[in-house]
This record gives C-alpha cells, sequence and structure tokens, in this order.
C-alpha cells in the first residue's frame, strides 16, 4: 500500500479558493450535514471539525448530448406483454446502484456519496452562519470592553509623584552641554592660551590679565546655567487601554428527578453542546458550571450530571438559590458575562413556581446577558411554565421553548438565537 504526500506549495491559494467555491455551490446540502452532526458530540468537543457525505445525486450537474428525436416505429419480436399504443419505461442506464442502496448484481458500475473533510471553523461557521447573541450591542458597550492603566512614555507636566528622576536628569545633562558647549571650548582656549604665556619668559603681564578676566567671565557665565529647569522634568505619562473581556460563564441547570429518563437528558445535552459551541464564537474564556436539582441542588461535574443514577422529587428553585450564589461567590456580572439555559420535563411542586419566578426576576435576569428555558415533554405544560410565561413577557432576553424530540433541538436553537430578531415566548 503506497502513501503519496503532496508536498506542492498552495501557490497564491488556489486551493483553497476552490474549496470555499465548493462550499458556496453545496452549501445547503453541506449544512444540512452539519446539522445532523451535532448529535455526535459532546458538551465541549469544540477542537475537531466533521466529516461531510454528499449524496451523488445532489451532485449531478446537467448535460447537453445527442438524443435519438423523431419518430421511429420498432418491432419487439415474441413480445407478449404490450399492445399498441402503451408506454415502455426508459432501460435504465449504467449499472449498479450507488451509495450501497438496491440488490446486489453481478454487473454494472457505480459511485458513491462524497464525502469530504470540513474544520473547526469551516464546521463552526456553518452551523451558526445567520446567528447571534441576544443582549450582545449592550455587552459590548458596558461589559465586553474594560480599561486597563499602561504606561505611555513621557510628558513635560504631571503631579510630582510621578516624576521620572532619571529622565529629567538627562534632559538637564543636554540641556548644561548644549547651553555651555561654546562657552567651555572657547575656556579651554584661554587656560590654554594662559598657560603658554606663563611659561613664556617674557614680560606679558597685559595679555594674562585680560586673558584672566575673559576666563573668570566665561566661568561666571557657566554658573549660570542651571542645575535643574523646570524644561528639564519629565513624567511618566499613563493612559487607559481599552480591554475586550473574554470570559464567560454558562450555567446549565437540569431537573434530575424520576420523571426525567436518560432520553430526556440527551436531548438537554445536545441543547447545551450547541449553545456552549455558540459562545465559543465570542468568548475565549468560557466557565461550564452544571447544577443538577432534584428537591435538593448541588454543582458537580459534567459526568454526574447527565449519568447520575441520584433521583427524588422536584423543587427547581434549589437549583435557581445555587446559581445565584455560585453567581455571588465566583462570577462577578462586572467581570463575567453570564449565560444561563435550564432543561426539565415541566413537573415541578406547584408552591414552588412563584418562588422561580421571583427568583429569576429579582436576583438572575438583572445579571444575566441572557437566559433560555427549554421543556422537554409529550404533556400539557405544568405551573413552572405559565410562570415563566410571565417572566418572558417582562424580560426580552428570557426564552423559553418547547422541545418533543431530537429532531426540534437544532430548529428549536435557531428560533431562540435567529440574527435580528427578539427571543421571547
Amino acid at each position: 500500500m503506497a502513501n503519496f504526500i503532496d508536498r506542492r506549495l498552495n501557490s497564491k491559494n488556489k486551493s483553497t479558493v476552490n474549496r470555499q467555491r465548493f462550499i458556496r455551490r453545496y452549501k445547503s446540502q453541506i449544512k444540512k450535514s452539519v446539522s445532523d452532526a451535532i448529535n455526535k458530540r459532546g458538551v465541549t468537543d469544540v477542537d475537531t471539525g466533521e466529516s461531510i457525505s454528499i449524496p451523488k445525486k445532489d451532485m449531478s450537474e446537467p448535460v447537453f448530448h445527442q438524443g435519438s428525436g423523431g419518430v421511429r416505429d420498432r418491432v419487439h419480436p415474441g413480445n407478449d406483454q404490450f399492445s399498441p399504443g402503451d408506454r415502455i419505461k426508459r432501460p435504465p442506464q449504467g449499472g449498479g446502484q450507488a451509495s450501497g442502496q438496491g440488490e446486489a448484481s453481478d454487473s454494472g458500475e457505480g459511485e458513491d456519496d462524497f464525502v469530504f473533510s470540513i474544520s473547526k471553523d469551516e464546521y463552526l461557521d456553518l452551523l451558526f452562519e445567520d446567528l447571534e447573541l441576544p443582549n450582545l450591542e449592550k455587552t459590548q458597550l458596558d461589559k465586553l470592553v474594560e480599561y486597563k492603566t499602561v504606561r505611555s512614555g513621557y510628558c513635560a507636566e504631571g503631579v510630582p509623584s510621578n516624576i521620572d528622576i532619571v529622565k529629567s536628569l538627562q534632559g538637564s545633562i543636554a540641556r548644561r552641554i548644549a547651553m555651555t558647549s561654546s562657552k567651555r571650548a572657547q575656556l579651554k582656549a584661554c587656560e590654554k592660551e594662559l598657560e603658554a604665556l606663563e611659561a613664556d619668559k617674557h614680560d606679558h603681564i597685559k595679555e594674562v590679565k585680560e586673558l584672566t578676566l575673559e576666563i573668570e567671565r566665561l566661568k561666571a557665565a557657566i554658573a549660570k546655567v542651571p542645575f535643574i529647569d523646570t524644561f528639564d522634568l519629565r513624567y511618566r505619562n499613563y493612559a487607559k487601554e481599552a480591554v475586550p473581556t473574554s470570559k464567560a460563564v454558562m450555567f446549565c441547570l437540569m431537573d434530575v428527578s424520576g420523571s426525567m429518563d436518560q432520553a430526556t437528558k440527551d436531548i438537554a445535552k445536545r441543547f447545551y453542546i450547541l449553545l456552549y459551541l455558540f459562545l465559543t464564537r465570542t468568548y475565549k474564556e468560557i466557565d461550564v458550571v452544571y447544577i443538577r436539582h432534584h428537591t435538593q441542588a448541588k454543582e458537580v461535574d459534567e459526568q454526574e450530571f447527565f449519568y447520575s443514577q441520584e433521583t427524588g422529587g422536584t423543587i427547581a428553585s434549589s437549583a435557581l438559590e445555587l446559581m445565584v450564589k455560585v453567581m455571588e461567590e465566583r462570577y462577578n456580572a462586572n467581570d463575567w458575562n453570564i449565560y444561563g439555559a435550564q432543561a426539565s420535563d415541566g413537573d415541578n411542586w406547584a408552591d414552588d413556581s412563584p418562588l422561580c419566578k421571583k427568583i429569576m426576576l429579582k436576583k438572575i435576569l438583572p445579571k444575566a446577558r441572557y437566559f433560555s428555558y427549554i421543556e422537554i415533554t409529550q404533556r400539557a405544560h405544568q405551573t413552572l411554565w405559565h410562570q415563566y410565561q410571565d417572566v418572558a413577557d417582562q424580560c426580552g432576553y428570557f426564552a423559553m421553548r418547547h422541545i418533543r424530540s431530537v429532531e426540534d433541538i437544532y430548529p428549536v436553537f435557531r428560533e431562540l438565537f435567529k440574527k435580528g430578531e427578539q427571543s421571547a415566548a
């Protein structure tokens, strides 16, 4: 078995251009395959791309060819099946069927579906192409942008505490050298000439006296130059630099009471996967907090969140209260962009549902960027759904949807995060 490695340089990105052209051409088929593949992934599995399969029939292109036109009469010897005027089906072209369909045959040829791989970035681009995070504009203005103080060179004005001594002395030395260089040169020349006159045995009293006076004048002029001047002072300058906040926390809340079977938990898991993937498009650092509850709530890891066998009754407010506690202890709303998603089959203790509404309106939504509630059930809506409907009417970034089966997950997700529309119940 031979392996071929293509080491040719990608001249002028020709392969990249052709690839993008192919993706644009078969975008609808590719997006359908991408949306079907989401059910196979883990919640934080965003490091790989996806293998895409396109049916051969979707890639066929129209061609022109010569046909057998005109009216023709044919005689079929031994015909015992047709009468004059009957329509005869066109004979099949080629041989076997593609993609493993049809019955076995001892002749003919066919073609399998076209399969190719897309990268992680291409996968996410296709999956979330026309979606956006609600309430993101507000977040970008006052939450996504922070400012930090950074050094920004030196300036000639400032407060005394910011004086840079070394830089100021360097300026002082440079100023004094510039202002006295000519006088020092003259002083040096005069002193040299005076030494020559004094060494001479002839009488040069007048010249010595004049040189002495000139030397004293030059020294006095040099001494008048101040050691340091206000012009020399340099202050450390500081400026505020915008730093985008790239931190977000995603709270996953799920009911694990006895009525929540494993199939329902798997549907909730797929929804959390989509939300996590979507947040990675906007934020670099994302913390995921898993909170499961029956009559009591507990923060757990992902494995226990989805697969623990512990069950009980249902008090949904316990999960909301734990979420508030975690937010206050670890995720300050001034530093973190908070998102929440709650999944339930709708069962809740009737007297607890009004408390859930109160906690949501008073403690969670004022600090959160977005919160979504999905109810996974085939039955009629219970008290929690009706209480949350009031919340959705009062808050534009709280959304709730009903999911009946796995096939509803991606359409519901797209409806929640559709670009340019408010998500409401």
